[in-house]
C-alpha cells in the first residue's frame, strides 16, 4: 500500500545528525557529539526519596490525570523560580511542558502559517530548525558575534520580512555556539519587536549553569509589552530523562496554550511534576546547580586549556562562561564531514555544524560538549581531535597544490 504522508514529514529518512551520534556512541570514540549533562550529577538519592513520599502522601492524585498546564504547586515553585531571576511572573503566567522541545513546537504550532518567517540566530538549535521548518516556516538567520545575534542585522532582516512571526532567540550560552548575548542587545532586540510588533521566543535551558562572570537579566526582563514567551527545562539543571519544561507567557494566552497542550499529549506526566516539586519543596535546587556548575567549570577549563595547547594556529573558538557547548571553526574551506570522519579513525567524535544552520553553511565548524566526559577523556581526546585538525588541513593543502 502507499502511504500518503502530510509535507510535514520530510521526504527522505536520512537522520545525518542520529547516524553521527550512532558512530560516536562506540565504546573506543571518545565523543563530544552529545548535548549530555553529567549522569553522575543527577540527585538520585533524593528522588528515589521523593518519589516514594509522593506515592504515600498524594499518590492516586499523582496517577491520575490532571491538568493540561500543569500541576498547580509545581508552577507556583516556578513561578517564585522566576521572580528570583528578574521575570515578574505568577503560576497563572505558567504552563508545564513535556520538555523545552514541546514548548518549542507548541508556540510554533500556534503562530506560524506556512509560508511565515521565523528569525533565528545563526547557527543556531538544530531541532528547533526541524520544528520551524515542520510547520512550512521561511526561516530567516541572523549573523552572531562573541555578543550575540547582531542587532543591526536583524533589524534589516526584520524589514525585509513583513510576515515575521517571531524571533527565536537562545540568549545564554547558546546551541551550538556556547555564546551569550549582551545586555545591551538584549534591550535593543526588544526595542526592535516592539517597533515592528512581532513577537520573541526566548529559549533559555543553560542560563543557570553560569559558571564564570556576571549574570545578565533575561531579554524577557526587558519586555514592556509582554511580547516575549520565554521556555525553560529540568533536563539542565535536574535531569532530562524528567521530560520537565515550561513556559513562562502573557496570561492572556493561556486559554489558547491551553488547547494546544491538550490536543498534543492531554498533559506532561502528572506523577513526574509531584515527584519535581516536592522534591524543590525539600531541597534546594540551586545549591544542587552549584554542584553542577563547579563541575562544568573544571571541565570546560580543562578543554580549553587543551585546546590552546593542541590545536593548530588560526583554529578559532568560543569562550563560553556557562552552558555545555564550545564552538570551533577550522579556517581554510575545511569540509566538516570530511574531518569528522578522520576524527572517527583517531577515536573522537564532535556534532558537524552543517545542521544548525538555516541557510548557508560555513564550512570548518563544529560543536564540542565538555559537560559528559571526564577531565582525563578530555584531555586525550582534544589532543586527537587536535591531530586530526592537523591531518585535515595539511590533506586540503596538499590537494590544492596538486591542483595547480
Amino acid at each position: 500500500m502507499s502511504f500518503r504522508f502530510s509535507e510535514r514529514v520530510p521526504k527522505n529518512d536520512s537522520d545525518p545528525v542520529g547516524d553521527i551520534l550512532k558512530v560516536a556512541g562506540s565504546p573506543d570514540v571518545i565523543s563530544f557529539a552529545g548535548g549530555l549533562p553529567a549522569p553522575e550529577l543527577f540527585p538520585i538519592e533524593a528522588l528515589k526519596k521523593v518519589t516514594n513520599e509522593v506515592f504515600d502522601e498524594s499518590g492516586r492524585e499523582a496517577l491520575q490525570y490532571s491538568s493540561a498546564i500543569g500541576y498547580p504547586a509545581l508552577r507556583e515553585q516556578i513561578a517564585q523560580r522566576m521572580n528570583r531571576q528578574g521575570i515578574k511572573a505568577t503560576a497563572d503566567n505558567i504552563m508545564i511542558t513535556t520538555g523545552s522541545q514541546q514548548s518549542i513546537d507548541i508556540t510554533a504550532k500556534m503562530f506560524v502559517n506556512p509560508g511565515d518567517t521565523v528569525i533565528v540566530e545563526k547557527p543556531t538549535y538544530l531541532c528547533a530548525l526541524d520544528v520551524f521548518r515542520s510547520y512550512g516556516a521561511h526561516i530567516v538567520g541572523v549573523e552572531m558575534d562573541e555578543d550575540g545575534m547582531r542587532m543591526d542585522q536583524l533589524e534589516k532582516a526584520v524589514a525585509a520580512n513583513p510576515n515575521t512571526k517571531f524571533i527565536y532567540t537562545i540568549p545564554n550560552f547558546q546551541n551550538p555556539t556556547g555564546r551569550t548575548m549582551s545586555a545591551e542587545r538584549r534591550e535593543q532586540m526588544i526595542e526592535i519587536a516592539n517597533k515592528y510588533d512581532i513577537m520573541i521566543m526566548e529559549d533559555d535551558p543553560y542560563g543557570a549553569i553560569r559558571f564564570a562572570g556576571d549574570d545578565i537579566e533575561p531579554v524577557k526582563f526587558y519586555d514592556n509589552e509582554e511580547r516575549v514567551i520565554y521556555l525553560s527545562t529540568f533536563s539542565k539543571i535536574l535531569a532530562p530523562g524528567l521530560r520537565l519544561g515550561w513556559i513562562v507567557m502573557n496570561k492572556d494566552l493561556m486559554p489558547k496554550y491551553s488547547v494546544m497542550k491538550q490536543s498534543a499529549d492531554v498533559h506532561s506526566d502528572n506523577l513526574t511534576q509531584h515527584i519535581v516539586a516536592k522534591f524543590m519543596a525539600e531541597y534546594n535546587i540551586d545549591e544542587h546547580v552549584n554542584k553542577i556548575r563547579k563541575v562544568y567549570r573544571k571541565r570546560e577549563n580543562v578543554m580549553m586549556a587543551a585546546i590552546e595547547k593542541y590545536f593548530p594556529a588560526g583554529v578559532n573558538y568560543s569562550h563560553p562562561q556557562g552552558g555545555l557547548f564550545i564552538w570551533v571553526e577550522v579556517p581554510g574551506d575545511v569540509d566538516t564531514i570530511k574531518l569528522f570522519n578522520t576524527c572517527i579513525k583517531h577515536n573522537v567524535a564532535f556534532v558537524p555544524g552543517e545542521p544548525f544552520y538555516p541557510d548557508k553553511v560555513t564550512p570548518g565548524t563544529f560543536r564540542l560538549n565538555y559537560s559528559n566526559m571526564s577531565e582525563e577523556q578530555i584531555q586525550t581526546g582534544i589532543e586527537r581531535l587536535g591531530s586530526a585538525i592537523k591531518e585535515t588541513i595539511d590533506q586540503n593543502q596538499t590537494t590544492r597544490v596538486a591542483q595547480h
